[in-house]
């Protein structure tokens, strides 16, 4: 099998390959797995679809970690691969070495990774481990290297996301408070800025879901 036709398998489960890499011994990955794809939502008709799954709809937690797991354990039994995904620990599998060993996932200004299409906060929704090693394109170069001003290091009004580090606590605080309505229902500003994030295609809705998510955590 050939990337272009497991493409066409994932574009009908509304996901898309966000890169993928042959692994080494080292790298943590299943016994005999050969290729690993990584896979997200293919936004922006992700959102629509999601919301009318059975998932979504019966009010239950963790709706798109339920659904996740139904439609990629489905696509890698079409194709005799292996499932992984990023939840369900601890422990958790390797996920952010494992986006950066495809080349295609960098670590940006604010330390979050980057990814060439889809910008800043990327959403694994899992893996496929593959049996086969098949052909993958070459990887790209980090969008930072020529982003003008690199604005996601100084988006933040409460300057939780900086080269420094990540603040969660004043991050949560600001989203919960009337002057973080913008993030809260919009997504995270610093991602907003990025300039490859403003061409990806989220929808403010599926950024909303994510950040109800995020503040109902402890602070």
């Amino acid at each position: 099998m050939r990337l272009p036709e497991l493409e066409a398998l994932l574009d009908h489960a509304y996901l898309r390959v966000l890169g993928g890499f042959h692994p080494g011994p080292d790298d943590g990955t299943p016994e005999g797995c050969k290729t690993l794809l990584l896979l997200g939502p293919d936004e922006p008709r992700f959102w629509p679809h999601f919301i009318q799954t059975p998932e979504y709809r019966d009010d239950a937690p963790n709706a798109m970690d339920r659904w996740s797991l139904r439609v990629v354990e489905e696509c890698a039994k079409r194709i005799g691969a292996q499932a992984l995904f990023p939840f369900g620990g601890p422990p958790y599998l390797p996920f952010y070495s494992w986006a950066l060993k495809t080349g295609r996932a960098h670590v940006s200004p604010i330390r979050f990774l980057v990814h060439d299409r889809a910008g800043l906060f990327l959403s694994f929704r899992g893996d496929l481990a593959l049996s086969e090693r098949i052909p993958l394109p070459s990887p790209e170069s980090t969008p930072c290297a020529t982003c003008a001003g690199q604005p996601c290091a100084t988006a933040c009004p409460v300057r939780a996301l900086t080269p420094q580090g990540y603040d969660v606590a004043a991050c949560k605080a600001y989203i919960r408070s009337d002057a973080g309505r913008d993030c809260r229902e919009n997504g995270c500003l610093a991602r907003r800025a990025c300039p490859v994030s403003k061409t990806a295609g989220r929808l403010s809705a599926q950024s909303a879901y994510h950040m109800q998510y995020f503040i109902k955590g402890s602070p």
